[in-house]
């Protein structure tokens, strides 16, 4: 089986680097570093050490820029299915529930890469600003009334009219808890902090992080990219910062029933804990918008580029600070804010 010309075409500029070596990774692809983005020092009151690792600075803002690299690594690999033979079909197109950040991150990747467009499905009061800029970068758009309900992933394939395509959405098959984020998981665990702040949205990401310390502290046969200290990270509290109020500043990004999937499961972070893969504290916590007010405008005073779901961990910080030593290394992840304007080039 061969290509077409176009598929050709795109099969060959998709340039990947390796799965795990440092000194050639894979993300961003037009100027691939380990690590990609920052940790700098921030000022908290009550606290000495505490650290941001800032995902803003990925091209179109967040760290969602990295799931949409992994996007366009699983195209290349259906291309390299067709050229073996196994399928026959032109390139499928997906689909996926987004409030913005990921949409605009993948479909930019698409669009860089000549890809079949992104299916969007989306509230049907979602920001104008944001639907605009959708709209702009070439996702077709598909509105709803999204409510309590859990959608399944046929129930978005029809949605978006998509029925031959994938839902990108809940796809367990993309290894969304191991891959989606892997690179960035062990730019983090290699700070070795002794408290870790994420915000917890899917859950993906907080789950890419505790998996991969659970590699590294369990196993003596370490991935090249590891450097941190075990000792310390065994002892790490990876706490996940969400909210289950709709009314909430950060509710557009981490209270979002309609999802189908499970968005935590206590038992699976429970066992963590007992086997000693993280530390006891570790934790999915609801946060209080009280304090989602103070770490904004902390954010705020640190120059931060963030949203306020973005920068949930430090609302959490904030809200356990009698519960925390002040010289205790904290790491806090900013995943960062969607370009609406003028994203980075690709």
């Amino acid at each position: 089986m061969t290509l077409t010309k176009e598929e050709e075409k795109i099969y060959n500029s998709i340039k990947i680097g390796s799965e795990n070596d440092p000194n050639n990774p894979e993300f961003p692809p037009e100027a691939p570093k380990f690590p990609a983005t920052p940790t700098v020092k921030i000022e908290v009151p009550g606290f000495t050490n505490v650290w941001l690792k800032d995902e803003s600075y990925n091209p179109t803002g967040t760290h969602k820029d990295r799931l949409a690299w992994e996007i366009v690594v699983t195209y290349k690999q259906f291309l390299e299915s067709k050229l073996r033979g196994v399928v026959k079909e032109k390139l499928p197109e997906m689909s996926i529930i987004s409030s913005g950040s990921a949409a605009i991150a993948i479909q930019s990747m698409l669009k860089k890469y000549n890809l079949p467009a992104l299916r969007v499905l989306v509230d049907v009061n979602i920001n104008k600003e944001v639907l605009k800029k959708l709209k702009e970068i070439g996702c077709k758009i598909y509105k709803t009334k999204l409510n309590k309900e859990s959608l399944e992933w046929k129930d978005i394939l029809r949605l978006t009219k998509n029925k031959k395509g994938f839902d990108i959405t809940s796809s367990e098959a993309l290894d969304p808890t191991t891959r989606f984020y892997d690179w960035l998981s062990y730019e983090i665990i290699n700070e070795s902090p002794e408290y870790c702040f994420v915000p917890f949205g899917t859950g993906n990401l907080y789950e890419n992080i505790l998996n991969v310390n659970k590699k590294e502290v369990s196993s003596e046969n370490h991935d090249p990219r590891f450097k941190g200290d075990i000792k310390i990270l065994k002892k790490c509290n990876f706490m996940g910062a969400t909210t289950n109020n709709p009314k909430s500043k950060a509710a557009i990004k981490l209270y979002s029933p309609h999802l189908p999937f499970s968005h935590y499961d206590e038992q699976w972070i429970r066992l963590y804990r007992y086997a000693g893969y993280c530390g006891p504290e570790s934790n999915v916590i609801l946060i209080k918008e009280r304090f989602l007010n103070e770490a904004i405008s902390l954010a705020n005073r640190n120059k931060i580029e963030f949203e306020p779901s973005g920068i949930a961990g430090l609302a959490l910080l904030l809200q356990l600070k009698e519960k925390i030593p002040k010289n205790a290394r904290v790491l806090v992840v900013n995943t960062g804010k969607a370009k609406i304007e003028n994203p980075k080039t690709l």
